[in-house]
């Protein structure tokens, strides 16, 4: 028979020496490492300093028997996963179905066969490995899938909403231009109108009573000053929903099939543009103060609107954050602010960080912001897929790196790190 190599060993749990010896033979003749433990105490702190891959475990020993020993094995998360074989001269019924109800997997008659003790053994040590191995299979393939299932709706999500915004860009786009395009001309006929009044006025200083009663009525004098001012104000808005507008054609720009160059300031700035709502104070919170410190960087291979789609989710969790802290009164004399710094590095990776002083996430949580579907927010607020869906863009995408640093109390700092 083939020699058994194996990086484990089996522990015995045995209190007799002549069984001890007998399996000790047994498991030597065939390559098996072991150890052995002649109690129950002694075999649980064993096994749970170094874990063994299979325990022949006696059921009766002095102080806590086998059936003891078994349940507490089971019973600590540590061990509970390690097959337990019953060694034992007990043939009963009863015996057994105690024995298999507290988790062991087979029984080993006394006095010991040795062809039979090894080929049980064998059997025991491939059904864990297979089952460790299929626990790793599933395990990698429940990952696969909801990897699938993130970039399923992250697609969907880029597409609808790149359609969406492209769509009220071009709705806005049309009527704004319309309006640009007339305010020189209505400005000239204005200035014109205006100058044949005085005009009129210098050539004709006594106009009629009722001429008179009109001017004065009129208020002429303010009504020609405050034209003026209504023009400067309708260009000052007309630039602004232009502005709006080309920042939702530059959010939503379509991804061609490869990188282009684009500029990551120029997205940020139109992210930020599309947020200005929430940043805006409200009746639970002063207005978020935005502080922008940009470093010079060059244009990066990316698709543009996947990034922008990133800075959408940060720049969206980082509000959600201050606000919390706010409303919950975490930080009741709370300056809300939002600080972007951006910079490349020596390794030439084009670095973006969004900080903000907030509550901050606990440690335990921390670990867990990437996962598909986990979420920190309260039901009905967070889906779960708004970090996932970034952190493929930037790892799986872009091959960049993104990190979280947070202290509860302080604040939360996501970095983003790319390749030119």
């Amino acid at each position: 028979m083939k020699k058994t190599q194996n990086n484990g060993f089996i522990l015995i749990v045995d209190d007799n020496p002549t069984n001890l010896s007998v399996l000790c033979e047994a498991l030597n003749s065939e390559g098996f490492r072991f150890r052995v433990a002649v109690d129950g105490e002694s075999a649980i702190a064993q096994a749970e300093r170094n874990q063994p891959e299979l325990i022949l475990l006696d059921i009766q020993m002095p102080g806590i028997d086998g059936f003891e020993t078994c349940r507490r094995l089971k019973a600590n998360p540590v061990t509970q996963n390690i097959p337990i074989i019953f060694t034992t001269a007990l043939a009963d019924t009863e015996s057994k179905t105690k024995g298999f109800s507290l988790g062991a997997v087979d029984y080993i008659p006394k006095p010991f066969a040795q062809e039979e003790v090894i080929a049980r053994v064998r059997v025991h040590l491939q059904l864990k490995q297979l089952t460790e191995s299929l626990e790793q299979q599933v395990n990698d393939r429940t990952k696969d899938l909801q990897k699938a299932q993130v970039q399923l709706v992250q697609q969907e999500k880029l597409s609808t909403l790149g359609e969406l915004i492209a769509g009220i860009g071009h709705e806005i786009n049309n009527p704004i231009n319309f309006i640009s395009s007339n305010i020189p001309p209505l400005q000239e006929y204005i200035t014109a109108v205006t100058e044949l009044l005085l005009l009129y006025e210098q050539e004709y200083p006594n106009p009629t009573a009722k001429i008179t009663n009109t001017i004065e009525n009129l208020d002429l004098k303010f009504v020609l000053e405050d034209m003026g001012k209504i023009l400067n104000s309708l260009q000052i808005g007309s630039e602004r929903i232009q502005n709006l507008s080309n920042s939702l054609r530059n959010f939503s720009r379509s991804d061609s099939d490869a990188k282009i160059p684009a500029d990551l300031h120029q997205g940020l700035d139109s992210t930020l543009v599309i947020l200005q709502h929430r940043l805006k104070a409200n009746g639970d919170r002063p207005g978020i103060e935005v502080i922008k410190s940009y470093g010079i960087l060059p244009e990066v291979n990316c698709y543009l609107g996947q990034m922008n789609q990133v800075f959408m989710n940060i720049l969206a969790n980082a509000i959600d954050a201050l606000d919390e802290a706010i409303m919950e009164g975490k930080k009741s004399n709370l300056i809300p602010q939002i600080k972007i710094t951006t910079e490349i590095d020596s390794e030439k990776l084009v670095i973006i960080r969004i900080t903000d002083n907030g509550i901050g996430i606990p440690e335990r949580l921390k670990k867990r912001l990437f996962e598909p579907l986990f979420t920190t927010k309260t039901v009905g607020k967070g889906t779960g897929l708004g970090l996932s869906i970034a952190y493929q863009i930037v790892v799986d995408k872009h091959n960049g790196i993104l990190e979280v640093n947070s202290q509860p109390g302080i604040g939360t700092e996501f970095i983003i790190k790319i390749p030119t």
